[in-house]
């Protein structure tokens, strides 16, 4: 188990095994508030277990995936992770917007 934390560590430029731990920590409770979030929102709306599929589908991108990037940079700030948390934000958008935009060189 310590060699995989000592893998994560490497390749997040971490300092510690405890700053590793930390940001588990902040992904964990960033997966489980998106989640929260998107509770709150489809009780809102009314989403039941009739709403068709489709529309759940397309509700939890657009509720689930900005409130993550949100919640995830908020809990790294509040734990002292902010620089890695927006270096790994900055990173996952260019990866995405990769998939939309292709170079003309």
């Amino acid at each position: 188990m310590i060699k995989f934390y000592e893998k994560l560590k490497e390749r997040w430029g971490a300092d510690s095994l405890w700053q590793v731990l930390v940001i588990v920590i902040i992904f964990s409770i960033s997966g489980s508030t998106a989640l929260f979030v998107r509770r709150f929102v489809f009780d809102q709306v009314g989403f039941t277990s009739s709403t068709p599929f489709w529309q759940q589908v397309i509700a939890w991108a657009l509720v689930v995936f900005p409130s993550y990037q949100i919640v995830f940079l908020i809990y790294g700030f509040l734990l002292g992770q902010f620089e890695f948390v927006w270096r790994f934000e900055k990173k996952t958008f260019s990866r995405i917007k990769s998939l939309f935009v292709t170079n003309a060189d």
